[in-house]
């Protein structure tokens, strides 16, 4: 549930705990013997030309390697190099690239990220995947942002698909699905040293990379960050910090000429503090407090690859996830194990199949009493997600129209069954030629929160003297929200220098979640109260339309530049007056960017980025334009310092308010930071 409040400032023993995974890290690299230096990257997308650019390969948008440029889908890629000339040290910063994500932070803590409307900080319309592992919390609908805290520089690519996903990927890719693809083990060979330190995060990230006989790659990796928050109104330090400790690893191993191995896993220790405000039956109500929790968890993951042949192959991965959520005196424990099975083929020489199967466990288990703030009814429950899906490119014109048909079958013990077709259309008229379009049905099931949850979020007096509490109810018969989604697109590079790409979508909703208001009551404990429930429902039906155009301008050698605009139009429309909430204005309805590459001289760079985003109506949030620099020198191949500053334009800024109505948002602040890299 949105009352989830992210995760706690550790105590020193546990500050001593999270730092040793690097400290072994260190050693070990010391007593370990001398292997080549780690190579610079050799997929430095900004220093290739934009014909290069268009033979980019995605695969999350068919689930098997593909040309960007010839895909039927908006997609963007964020690159290593797009990462690395960032400055960021987060993955939601990362992607205010994305022409059509919107990415607010809330407080020092807590993030927003959505596409295509409804924002919100458990946004429940994406999913978010690392190397195929849904990190997708079936409790809370959504995504601990926080928590994601790996080494950018392990990242390979960042592949965002703005619009459904659901033929392959399942229930809650509605509007869009982030697939974060991290690095083989033979491209991080040698060692790398990150220390960045600056106004508001300091990290340490110390990784390893090796070979083990003639077909094995190896790395592991420790990293360290420690964030001092942002400010409130007035400028002041808010307090709502955050530390985490993050240790893994990654293996590599070409078992065969047709087999091939991979195994990751990772932990993580991350804890924080977050301002909220605290229910009391006493006026005024409500009295700011301190939230003070810790977010623990770890998983692994092991990928077989066959190859049948040149036109057939085999896949199957397994993950188990394990997280543990202790806020206040109350806990929450979620496992999850998950098998896929991947059949990739040939037939004929016209068409191209993907088919596969999918089993997931989800096993809840929440802790906390009547008397606590939240209570779970039942406190625990086993979930099984059973799928299957099937999906058949058809060549009518060679190199010319291809047809995309598919569709997925899930059954949720939470929702049921459901279906999730698609149609898409390739044309490519020439080689610099793309245009798309796309109609697809996607569903968001309930997550356990939603159907169990008993939570009061306000308290106010009423004429009676006694208080009253709204307070939220699950609902056990609540249903998925459903989309049917018209899409369109088309790339085009006019010249050997510009490419331009333009998505334009339709999207229809039905069965949209909302809070319903219903008839007061009296209880008599914990104490004498008057009880204003609020119940979920699927009260909701909606439109939403709008374009998202990008640019990339090659003007010189040594200089690029990235433009982009999205334009959004939420309509909803309540099927019953008694609700609360208006998610429409939820989303800014116009976001600007511009990004400047420039290589300079003597291996100097100097990288500009400039965002514009709208107001957000419903939470009184004004617009605001961020302004990031960065400047950056490698005086070898083994040495790379860099400074700069974030939201440069101005002192402050709000950029969202959180929806669950206790947590106190913070603005974000003007930032200075340096870094500096060593690869050994």
């Amino acid at each position: 549930m949105d009352i989830k409040r992210t995760l706690a400032r550790a105590s020193s023993r546990a500050l001593f705990l999270q730092l040793l995974p690097a400290a072994c890290t260190v050693c070990l690299l010391i007593m370990l013997p001398d292997v080549p230096a780690r190579a610079q990257d050799q997929n430095d997308l900004s220093n290739k030309s934009l014909e290069e650019l268009m033979n980019v390969k995605v695969v999350s948008a068919s689930k098997k390697e593909e040309k960007l440029f010839k895909t039927a889908a908006a997609v963007y890629v964020i690159t290593q190099e797009d990462i690395r000339r960032s400055g960021m040290t987060r993955i939601p910063d990362l992607l205010r690239m994305v022409p059509g994500l919107d990415v607010a932070r809330i407080d020092g803590v807590a993030w927003a990220v959505s596409v295509r409307g409804f924002n919100r900080r458990f946004t429940d319309k994406l999913l978010v995947l690392i190397d195929g592992r849904s990190v997708y919390s079936h409790d809370t609908s959504g995504v601990y942002w926080e928590a994601l805290d790996m080494p950018l520089d392990l990242i390979e690519r960042i592949e965002v698909i703005r619009g459904p996903g659901g033929t392959l990927w399942g229930a809650n890719a509605v509007n869009g699905v982030i697939n974060i693809i991290t690095k083989r083990a033979s491209e991080t060979q040698g060692g790398r040293l990150a220390v960045v330190g600056g106004s508001e995060d300091r990290g340490t990230t110390v990784e390893y990379g090796g070979k083990a006989g003639d077909s094995a790659y190896y790395r592991a990796y420790g990293k360290y960050l420690n964030s001092s928050g942002l400010v409130d109104a007035s400028g002041r330090n808010a307090g709502d910090t955050m530390n985490s400790a993050h240790g893994g690893g990654r293996l590599d191993w070409q078992i065969s000429d047709r087999d091939s191995l991979t195994l990751l896993g990772e932990i993580y220790d991350t804890g924080a503090i977050e301002k909220l405000t605290e229910i009391t039956l006493l006026n005024p109500f409500g009295a700011p407090a301190n939230s003070i929790d810790h977010y623990t968890g770890g998983n692994v993951l092991g990928l077989w690859d066959h190859s049948f042949s040149d036109t057939s192959q085999l896949s199957f991965q397994f993950y188990y996830d394990r997280s543990d959520l202790h806020i206040g005196g109350q806990g929450q424990t979620v496992n999850t194990i998950d098998f896929d099975l991947q059949h990739h083929f040939a037939w004929g020489d016209r068409q191209d199949i993907v088919w596969g199967l999918g089993y997931r466990l989800i096993e809840d288990r929440l802790e906390g009493g009547p008397l606590g703030p939240v209570e779970y009814i039942p406190p625990s429950r086993n979930g099984q997600i059973f799928s299957g899906f099937f999906q058949d490119d058809f060549t009518l014109i060679r190199d010319r129209l291809r047809l995309t048909v598919g569709s997925k079958l899930e059954d949720d013990e939470y929702a049921g069954w459901q279906v999730e077709p698609n149609v898409r259309l390739l044309w490519t008229p020439s080689e610099t030629q793309t245009l798309w379009a796309a109609v697809s049905r996607a569903v968001r099931t309930p997550s356990q929160g939603e159907e169990s949850i008993v939570e009061p979020f306000s308290a106010f007096p009423t004429a009676s003297g006694l208080p009253a509490v709204a307070t939220v109810f699950g609902n056990p018969h609540l249903q998925s929200e459903k989309l049917l989604a018209y899409e369109a697109g088309y790339r085009v590079e006019p010249t050997k220098r510009v490419q331009l790409d333009i998505a334009t979508f339709y999207n229809m909703y039905h069965d949209l979640q909302t809070d319903d208001i219903g008839t007061p009551f009296f209880s008599a404990l914990p104490v004498p109260r008057i009880v204003v429930p609020i119940t979920f429902g699927n009260q909701m039906e909606g439109r939403t339309y709008g374009v998202e155009p990008s640019i990339t301008w090659e003007a010189t050698s040594f200089w690029k530049l990235t433009g982009s605009y999205s334009f959004l139009r939420m309509v909803l429309e309540n099927n019953s007056g008694n609700l609360l909430g208006d998610n429409a204005g939820n989303s800014p309805a116009h976001e600007f960017q511009i990004r400047s590459y420039l290589n300079l001289p003597r291996n100097f760079q100097l990288d500009v980025a400039g965002y514009h985003v709208s107001s957000l109506p419903a939470q009184s949030v004004r617009s605001y334009t961020r302004l990031d620099a960065r400047f950056g020198w490698r005086p070898s191949e083994s040495l790379e310092f860099s400074f700069g500053g974030q939201n440069l334009l101005g002192p402050r800024h709000m950029e969202s308010v959180a929806d669950d109505a206790l947590t106190i948002p913070t603005q974000v602040k003007r930032t200075i930071y340096a870094k500096m890299t060593w690869t050994f």
